[in-house]
């Protein structure tokens, strides 16, 4: 039996049980709010904040790829274009190379290549002149025709002190030795502004 002047659920009225509910629910939904609620929303914006950085870095990343590709084709591009300039003024002297395209040229005009002379290299401040003396002999057109071949090659091929001697008359055909000076070029390597001059 409850003492008298005790409170007690049972002694309670009815405004007053819901009052306490009410009480009660408002302190778990503090509690739920301070401990639960809270926690997971912080959780949630931290979260969204590393969301928001990803996005970032996935967007910087993709703008340096697009980059990097871009100057991977520019780069393809200039490699394509320095062995074609190569072909036409190279870095080194190639006098295999350079035989070996007259030689050509000389089969495919019929003419008789009969000798070849390297000559000393001769520089310009931005190129040098590597010449070779050659002596062939052939039909006139022939010798035309291997001249003009000459002109068409990707290398460029200067022929020079042209000398037409002992021709031959053979029925309609005219046979002609011929001496030349062949002249190609290659590109002289850069040195940077202040790089000492030999000598000083």
């Amino acid at each position: 039996m409850a003492k008298k002047g005790s409170l007690t659920l049972g002694n309670l009225s009815l405004g007053g049980k819901v009052g306490l509910g009410f009480g009660l629910a408002l302190l778990i939904g503090a509690v739920y709010f301070v401990v639960f609620f809270n926690e997971v929303s912080s959780a949630i914006a931290s979260e969204q904040r590393q969301e928001q950085r990803l996005r970032q870095d996935l967007g910087n990343a993709r703008q340096s790829e697009a980059a990097y590709n871009q100057d991977l084709m520019e780069l393809t591009k200039k490699e394509q274009l320095q062995r074609e300039l190569n072909k036409i003024l190279p870095e080194t002297t190639e006098s295999p190379a350079f035989l070996s395209a007259i030689q050509g040229v000389a089969n495919v005009s019929g003419v008789t290549l009969q000798s070849w002379t390297p000559l000393p290299e001769v520089r310009q401040q931005f190129f040098a002149k590597v010449p070779m003396k050659l002596t062939l002999e052939g039909r006139f057109h022939q010798i035309v025709k291997f001249f003009w071949g000459v002109g068409q090659l990707d290398r460029i091929i200067n022929v020079e002190n042209i000398s037409l001697t002992q021709p031959r008359v053979s029925g309609d055909e005219v046979r002609l030795k011929v001496e030349c000076l062949a002249t190609a070029f290659r590109t002289l390597p850069t040195q940077p502004a202040d790089a000492p001059k030999k000598g000083k």
